[in-house]
């Protein structure tokens, strides 16, 4: 059976411990921990450290694992979303040096996923990236491997305004790009963190895309996607704002189609809501009301 989890980002006003007890209280059966380093966020939602994996010891461990049993939820995965890619070689080192870390972490809790970005160089094609790529992720994925862990590769383009203009930030966007990457590393290690609501904008067949890759999800993150089409009408595809993160329901992904293809595939795993909606942003009550909503929603399809 699927289990039902949110990612913690939408709280980053709680503690580690309080972040448990809210999941145990409105009955979820996961969640998926958000392990930035600490520091300035560069954008909307990163920058929340929930597990602060810098220097993370078996003692770390330890108290976790005795806050995943107190409150009997369990972490679906590490996240940490940045652009290992990057084309500032002093960020692309200082990101995939963090990036080891929330493995590390993942290792010594025993939990099975590590979430992020494969990144990207915006100002170079989707070709000269994949050729980039392997002097960067051949070593992740061999340290991921090591550990006995699967990264789940969140597919959102990461193009939202000029500040990521032409390409966006991240390369693993779409069908096409994901054949070539799993032919590149068919180990297993590498898999798809699927979120629907980044295939939704992109005029992507969401069922499709999970009949082809169910295999290679290790992870799923349910977030919703409405297209404004009026603004789409003015704007057109490459212009901004045609499109905005809603919580499930709100928007234009097909739940039910998309729950019928993962099960379809069997996928048993984490589905981890995720809550990006500026309509619910205003302070924390707001925020575990979005979670609880999308909870509410989301039952229809999927039991704990």
């Amino acid at each position: 059976m699927m289990k039902l989890g949110f990612v913690s980002a939408v709280v980053a006003e709680m503690t580690l411990e309080e972040v448990f007890a809210f999941a145990a209280a409105e009955g979820f059966a996961c969640v998926e921990l958000m392990c930035w380093p600490h520091g300035k966020a560069d954008r909307r939602y990163a920058g929340v450290t929930h597990l602060d994996v810098t220097n993370f010891t078996q003692g770390d461990a330890i108290t976790v694992l005795g806050l995943v049993k107190k409150y009997a939820v369990a972490i679906s995965g590490l996240g940490y979303y940045p652009n290992p890619l990057d084309p500032n070689p002093d960020h692309r080192h200082t990101v995939t040096e963090h990036l080891k870390r929330v493995m590390d972490a993942a290792a010594l809790l025993g939990v099975p996923v590590v979430n992020t970005f494969i990144g990207r160089d915006p100002s170079q094609s989707i070709e000269a990236n994949l050729h980039i790529l392997p002097h960067v992720w051949n070593a992740l994925v061999e340290y991921a491997r090591n550990l006995g862990l699967k990264i789940g590769i969140e597919h959102c383009p990461m193009l939202f305004g000029v500040e990521e203009w032409p390409g966006g930030k991240n390369v693993a966007i779409n069908p096409e790009v994901w054949r070539k990457l799993f032919a590149m590393y068919p180990c297993g290690t590498l898999g798809l963190n699927f979120d629907p609501s980044h295939l939704v904008w992109q005029f992507i067949d969401t069922r499709e895309a999970v009949r082809e890759f169910g295999k290679n999800i290790v992870h799923v993150h349910a977030k919703d996607e409405r297209i404004d089409r009026k603004k789409l009408h003015d704007v057109g595809i490459f212009g901004f704002g045609w499109h905005m993160p809603k919580l499930p329901g709100l928007g234009d992904v097909n739940w039910g189609e998309f729950f019928s293809s993962l099960s379809d595939v069997g996928y048993r795993g984490a589905v981890c809501i995720e809550v990006e909606d500026r309509a619910y942003e205003a302070n924390l009550d707001e925020k575990k009301w979005a979670v609880r909503q999308s909870k509410r929603y989301l039952r229809q399809y999927i039991g704990g």
